[in-house]
């Protein structure tokens, strides 16, 4: 009998912030939801909450698991709620269903 083992990608992920105004995440899933001041993403390691003022997303790429916010960053932090991925309903999985 051969047993399957599965492979699991390590869980990498780095995050960027250049002079408080950009900001680069990778190991980004899926966003859940955003605003001018406040942007929350489903990501490898948990949910991050990004706070600021006048954020916007510059680039969103979840083939390549990337994010690049642009605006005044305040914080960011990591959530213990749970995550849409357990629901399977992110925001851009709702907005395309």
């Amino acid at each position: 009998m051969v047993e399957e083992k599965k492979i699991s990608k390590p869980k990498v992920q780095n995050i960027i912030i250049e002079n408080r105004e950009k900001m680069s995440v990778s190991g980004v899933i899926d966003v859940e939801s955003f605003n001018d001041e406040s942007i929350i993403v489903d990501t490898e390691l948990g949910v991050l909450i990004i706070r600021g003022e006048d954020l916007h997303i510059n680039k969103l790429n979840l083939d390549s698991s990337e994010l690049i916010v642009e605006g005044d960053i305040i914080s960011c932090e990591y959530s213990d709620r749970e995550s849409s991925r357990s629901k399977g309903m992110g925001f851009f999985s709702r907005m395309f269903k």
